[in-house]
């Protein structure tokens, strides 16, 4: 992730929250671009046998999985749940360290949901977060935005949210939508005598249905920031500095090579689309990227049609290799296939995993890597299907505490630090357990694992023998809950300790420097 320079009004404290709790859990560049290595990468996992069963058994389509590859990088698993973690965390960390963000300010943005999610992992920062949502978004999703501490206002406009029109539509209806808005401000406490002052400009943006332009005049009016996702080139950034060269690397680190490859994304603002056409034109001198649209008149979370996105500023059909309208009543049977079989794709995901398969049908392609973007949960009231459940990969230290005789082993997994003598002593007494219980993996094995997705000789010989559960830990929780995930998928049971040594540390008054140290091996 590339950053810039401070300025002299920098919220130093707010910066060093945003990394510890934020930043240190997400994909960015380790150390810096000179590196090149990404870490917190989110699985790229190969779905080829998986979506050749769903062709038979849903569409009648024989897939040979001998002769095709499908990879599912499922940004479904990112700490904060969705692919526009990406360009949040990197929007937001260039706001604090230019002073464009400071606590207390108040965040505004215009979204279909998933970036409003993300902007909520800005709620333990203090930060108050209020999107603009249209009506249409499914409940889930309205839900989720509510449990992440995100506050909304809901329009009465029709809105994925949409760039303005050029023509105005209904003032008087456009005036009944700003007293809605406005008394939903004063519900969430913001003095609605600063929204009288711009009430003309109000309703001329909800003429226009221009959502995004009345979220940029709700942070300037309120003395508070906007992320612009859909005008914000850091959006593109996000993805052709960290999300494309993470799946270079892990293409690699499967034997195969990103210039074979197509890449398949649904569009929501572009930043995906672009960043990755961005990466591979400049490394690859290709366009492999393929944007996936619903048909016209259908409604898919987050996603726009075609005509919807012509006119938005990373709407670049010259960096594509191919645009494609696919329809999402077809993609449903898909969705509740995998859904089924309990794999965490949205809808989204569900119409590009599609759009592979379609193009694999006719003969336009047998190697693709399709962009999940997020995940099923807030789906599952709309698509009446049972999905299989198991045990959380994630628990708290209540719980841990609670379940601790039934781990084989307590084990440390982490891809730079490992625990001082001090570290492991607190691990054990908040646990429950003897000091001896307590593991400690290499980085390069962790690393190793996360990259490879198979399980090193270093790790397995660390598993427990009896096949009962490991309780994972790390710094933060995200890298031992990446573990986690791994290990599930290669059969092996485990659980990750959320907040990890540092939530410990914490409530324990104690530094973290004093528990653990850069790993040496």
């Amino acid at each position: 992730m590339q950053h810039s320079s401070f300025s002299s009004q920098i919220d130093r404290d707010l910066l060093g929250k945003f990394d510890s709790e934020i930043l240190s859990r997400t994909p960015h560049v380790a150390g810096g671009t000179e590196t090149g290595v990404v870490a917190n990468p989110t699985p790229l996992v190969d779905l080829t046998d998986a979506l050749s069963e769903c062709a038979k058994a849903e569409y009648g389509i024989r897939i040979d999985p001998k002769s095709v590859r499908v990879f599912g990088k499922l940004d479904s698993q990112i700490f904060g749940g969705s692919v526009k973690v990406r360009p949040a965390v990197e929007i937001i960390r260039d706001a604090i360290t230019t002073g464009k963000l400071r606590s207390g300010q108040k965040i505004f943005e215009a979204t279909s949901g998933n970036f409003g999610l993300a902007l909520g992992m800005l709620r333990d920062l203090g930060l108050d977060v209020i999107v603009l949502v249209s009506r249409k978004l499914q409940g889930g999703v309205l839900d989720e935005l509510k449990n992440e501490g995100v506050r909304s206002v809901n329009l009465d406009v029709d809105i994925c949210p949409a760039p303005g029109l050029k023509i105005d539509q209904n003032l008087v209806v456009a005036k009944v939508a700003a007293a809605n808005v406005r008394e939903q401000l004063a519900l969430l406490g913001l003095d609605t005598s600063v929204f009288d002052n711009a009430q003309g400009d109000v309703e001329a943006l909800l003429a226009k249905q221009d959502v995004i332009s009345l979220a940029k005049l709700l942070a300037r009016i309120y003395d508070g920031f906007c992320p612009e996702q859909y005008d914000n080139e850091l959006n593109v950034r996000s993805h052709e500095t960290t999300t494309a060269p993470e799946i270079d690397q892990q293409l690699k680190a499967h034997g195969h090579s990103l210039r074979d490859f197509r890449l398949i994304t649904a569009f929501g603002t572009g930043g995906t689309s672009t960043g990755l056409a961005k990466y591979a034109q400049a490394k690859y001198g290709q366009k492999p990227v393929h944007v996936v649209f619903p048909l016209a008149n259908q409604d898919v979370a987050g996603i726009r049609t075609r005509d919807k996105a012509v006119g938005l500023r990373f709407y670049q059909p010259e960096l594509y290799g191919g645009e494609h309208e696919v329809d999402f009543e077809a993609a449903r049977r898909l969705l509740r296939f995998f859904a089924s079989r309990g794999y965490g794709i949205g809808e989204s995901g569900a119409l590009a995993l599609y759009s592979a398969l379609q193009m694999i049908n006719y003969g336009a392609g047998n190697k693709f890597v399709v962009l999940i973007a997020d995940g099923l949960q807030k789906y599952l009231a709309d698509l009446e299907v049972r999905v299989e459940t198991s045990d959380p990969l994630e628990v708290n230290v209540e719980e841990a505490n609670s379940k601790q005789p039934s781990y084989g082993e307590v084990l440390w997994t982490h891809a730079m630090f490992v625990p001082r003598e001090e570290g492991i002593k607190l691990v054990a007494d908040a646990l429950g357990c003897d000091k001896d219980k307590v593991k400690v993996a290499t980085a390069r094995d962790v690393q190793a694992l996360i990259t490879t997705e198979k399980i090193p000789a270093g790790i397995n010989a660390l598993l427990p023998k009896d096949k009962s559960k490991t309780l994972l830990v790390c710094m933060a929780g995200g890298t031992s809950l990446r573990v986690a995930e791994v290990l599930a998928k290669n059969g092996v049971g485990a659980q990750s300790l959320t907040g990890g040594i540092m939530h410990l540390s914490q409530t324990n008054n104690r530094q973290p420097e004093d528990l653990v140290q850069v790993a040496t091996e």
